[in-house]
Formats: C-alpha cells, structure tokens, sequence
C-alpha cells in the first residue's frame, strides 16, 4: 500500500523465476538436515534447561541482591531461549524431520500463557499465509495500531504509543488475546460460540498454570525468599517480554517494510508469495549471540521465506537470499537492534496521528504492488 512500488521493474517472469530460485534453496537445505541440526536443538534445550534450574536455585537466596541479581539475569536468558530459539521454532515445525515425540510441534507446550495449538493457528496458518495483509495479519500491529498512511485515521489512534508499550510489558497475554480475536468474538453473540468458549477455556487453564507455578509454587519453594523471588519471576517475564515484542516489532515494522491490500493477493502465485514475504519483513543485524538470543528471527526475511527450516541454518541461507534481493534490485530491509526499534517505534508514533495534508495536489498513485 505504498506509492511507489518497489516491485515495479519486474516482470511476471521473473517474479516466478525467482519463486524457482527461492525453491532450490529450501530444497537443498532440506537434502542438507542431519545429526549436526539435530545436536544443536538438543543442545540448546539442555542448556535451556540447566541455566533456569541453576537461576531457580540461586533465587532461593534472593534475599541477598547479588543473588537476586544473578537468579534475575538467569531466569530471564532462560526464558527468552524457551520462547524464541527453542518454543518458536519447535511449534513450527522445524524440527519434526527428526521424529523425536520429544522435540516435535504436536506434543511441545512452552513457557507461555498461549495454548501451543492456538498459537500455531494464528501464527503459522494465518500471519505466515498473510503476512502484512491489512485485515488478515493479526500480527500486523496487533488489531490496536494503526499501521499504514492509507488506513483511516481516528482518535483512538492517539493512544497507541501507550497501548503499545502495555502490550510489550505484557505481551505472553497479548498474544493469547489476539489468538483468541477477544475484539471480535466478545461483540455480540459470538462471546456464545461454543468453539470460541472452548478456546477461552483452554487459554484460561494455561494462564492459571503458568501463575501458579511462576507466582505461587516457586516463590514459595524460596521460602524466607519469597517475596524477592515472586519479584524475580514477575522481572524476568517483564524482560522476556520486552524483548519478545521488540524483536518481532523489528521484523514486521520498521521503515521500508511494504504493507498490503486484502485485493492484491487475490490469485498470488508462489514467485508472488515469496516476494510478499521478502518485502514485508526485515532484519536485525548482530552478533551470533544476537541472533541466538532472537531465535534467529533477526534474521525475519528468511523466516518468512522458510519457516519451517531449523532456525541454525538461517544465517548461511541469509548469504544466498541477499544476493536475490540485489539480483532483482529489491531493497533488503535491516540494521543494527537500536535502530531498528527506533524505526518501528517512530512509525507507531507518526501513525497515531493523522496524516499531514499535502501543500501541493499529490500526483496521481502508482499501481499496487505486484506481489502484495
């Protein structure tokens, strides 16, 4: 939905050609998958593991600050792998090739208040399908921000610098919230839908679960440490939450990053897909540490492109996506953390307010995006 667009100069041809070219590269990482793939996922569960039983332990001391400081600091790694490297990436499906029951996307539950089964509907079937389609993307600033100049602007959209940052503090919540579409099912009857009240339920269940055993059954296993270890847990979801949100607001929300039309994907073919993707999305530079502690979603343009490869191989599949995107003279979108939240956290501010009338008669509008 932008004015000029960036896909213009290529033509049907080679939008397919290059869906071929996108193809042969999945399909040789794919032949590629082995032992040293699957050693890494068990690794960095066992990791995962150990480093929340070790920070658990140091909290039953929490009364000491450096004990609580370390436990903190722990936990928080700790649960920021469960989330990105190791619960994303396994609810994908990334790992099923192994046929470990173990470490596979129909048995793993996370560390999270949304039903795995319920979040794999709203994000692999519907955000990956419809990625940055207005309308269809839940993940397309959360059914609470105004995301593009095209949309209309009212003043509710002046809050949402606000809503935003209480949706990042609280984002496991969030998330469940818009799995369960709560603005659209809780208007009218549909609060009645039998299915709609069996999804609640199950979101419900999972949310006691997850407070019980964060706010209640370890903070009381710290005993004299209670209330410095209830402190910790609350700090450590804050944490994981913070950087959750900021992650995925750098993937989908930064300047430069297209956003499209319900219409334009009408009878999208897979070049078009693919293209949709690689112009919806965008990177973050960084270290190998960045990219682990993001689960590789700094790396959103390949995800986007194969969701369902391990998450270990996205940086050397990243090398043969760039040089597409300078191939077919297409902008890749990426740049260093700060600047990249500042990007998106700009837009959700310029956003929320109505658009700037022109001094002069705008020229007349370009056709929409090929791929959108």
């Amino acid at each position: 939905m932008t004015a000029i667009d960036p896909t213009a100069h290529l033509t049907a041809e080679q939008i397919e050609e290059l869906g071929r070219e996108l193809d042969a590269i999945r399909d040789e990482v794919i032949a590629g998958r082995g032992e040293k793939d699957a050693a890494y996922i068990r690794k960095v569960i066992s990791a995962q593991r150990k480093l929340e039983l070790v920070s658990r332990g140091v909290l039953l001391f929490s009364f000491f600050p450096p004990a609580w400081l370390i436990g903190t600091a722990g936990l928080s790694v700790a649960k920021i792998m469960d989330n990105m490297e190791i619960g994303h990436n396994i609810l994908h499906g990334q790992w099923d090739w192994m046929r470990d029951p173990k470490i596979h996307s129909t048995t793993w539950e996370w560390d999270h208040v949304s039903p795995a089964d319920q979040w794999k509907h709203s994000h692999n079937e519907l955000h990956h399908t419809y990625t940055n389609v207005l309308g269809k993307d839940n993940d397309l600033g959360y059914g609470i921000m105004r995301v593009d100049e095209d949309q209309k602007w009212h003043p509710f959209h002046l809050g949402q610098p606000l809503w935003n940052f209480i949706n990042a503090c609280f984002f496991e919540y969030g998330i469940a919230a818009y799995d369960l579409e709560l603005g659209k099912n809780l208007r009218g009857r549909r609060r009645k839908d039998p299915e709609f009240r069996t999804r609640a339920r199950a979101v419900g269940r999972k949310i006691r679960k997850q407070v019980l055993k964060d706010y209640v059954i370890h903070p009381l296993l710290s005993g004299p440490s209670f209330l410095t270890t209830l402190a910790a847990t609350f700090t450590a979801n804050l944490v994981r939450n913070i950087w959750t949100h900021s992650v995925i607001m750098c993937g989908h929300f930064p300047e430069g990053v297209q956003v499209f039309e319900r219409r334009s994907i009408k009878d999208e073919t897979r070049g078009q897909w693919y293209l949709r993707q690689m112009m919806g999305s965008a990177n973050i530079s960084g270290s190998r540490a960045m990219h682990f502690m993001t689960g590789n979603l700094s790396h959103q343009i390949e995800h986007h492109l194969f969701p369902d490869l391990p998450s270990n191989r996205y940086a050397e599949v990243a090398v043969k996506v760039r040089a597409l995107f300078e191939k077919y003279e297409l902008e890749y979108v990426t740049g260093p953390l700060p600047k990249q939240v500042f990007s998106a956290w700009r837009k959700v501010f310029r956003l929320s307010l109505p658009n700037r009338k022109p001094t002069v008669e705008a020229p007349e509008r370009e056709p929409e995006l090929v791929a959108a």
